[in-house]
């Protein structure tokens, strides 16, 4: 890809993939960890946020404000499903085989009309491990209405359902807590109490994560190759 022209990758998206403050540190999103991957001139810009889901970040004016600071060639990550799942939460929820297409099929469009490059990204696993050792879906039907939409629309797509299952389970129940918000009380100055997050992940596994999208960029053929972390 010797043609290569520099661009910046755009994030939409909730916690799991969003720039972490410091005051939950630990704490990180794999989109605070993706610039460490891509090539030399490109740019990541974060705009995913905790709690949004596909629904919230656009009425927000989360995606609006994206597309004010992109031009024509950048590129567009999209991952929802955690929050969309939210029954409870009428600002949030959009189920998934209608509302939540519908919503992801207006960040493409929207990026289209802006002249970005749309990918589609299902969410990452929770660690919800059965006592066989393999990992439970947690996300219902969301990933599928995403995989269905991308085939539809002809988006790449990159599948982190998939990929984040085959991580956790080749590490095993124990071993993946290591990617995760799992504290001793004391450990970190922001968990006094300790913690056990199975959602979030901490430095390590944002940047597992990171490298997987990295890596599926340069399958997809977005980025020459990818640049390991030092």
């Amino acid at each position: 890809m010797s043609d290569f022209q520099p661009f910046t990758l755009f994030l939409a998206g909730d916690s799991t993939v969003a720039d972490q403050p410091a005051d939950v540190h630990p704490l990180t999103g794999w989109g605070q960890m993706l610039h460490r991957f891509v090539p030399e001139g490109c740019r990541v810009s974060n705009h995913a946020m905790s709690g949004r889901s596909s629904l919230s970040f656009i009425f927000e004016g989360r995606l609006d404000a994206l597309l004010k600071e992109a031009v024509p060639g950048d590129v567009l990550i999209v991952q929802f499903g955690h929050n969309d799942e939210k029954i409870e939460d009428p600002t949030r929820y959009t189920d998934p085989e209608v509302a939540f297409p519908a919503m992801l099929r207006r960040y493409i469009e929207a990026a289209r009309l802006r002249g970005m490059r749309p990918i589609l990204a299902t969410p990452v696993q929770r660690r919800t491990f059965e006592a066989d050792g393999r990992l439970r879906e947690s996300h219902g039907a969301y990933p599928d209405a995403v995989r269905r939409l991308a085939a539809e629309e002809r988006v790449p797509l990159i599948d982190l359902t998939v990929k984040t299952k085959e991580l956790y389970e080749q590490l095993g129940p124990e071993e993946s807590k290591s990617l995760f918000m799992h504290a001793r009380p004391g450990e970190y100055p922001n968990y006094p109490d300790g913690a056990e997050d199975n959602t979030h992940f901490n430095e390590l596994g944002a940047l597992r994560v990171a490298e997987i999208v990295a890596e599926a960029l340069a399958e997809l053929g977005i980025i020459p190759r990818v640049r390991r972390s030092a």
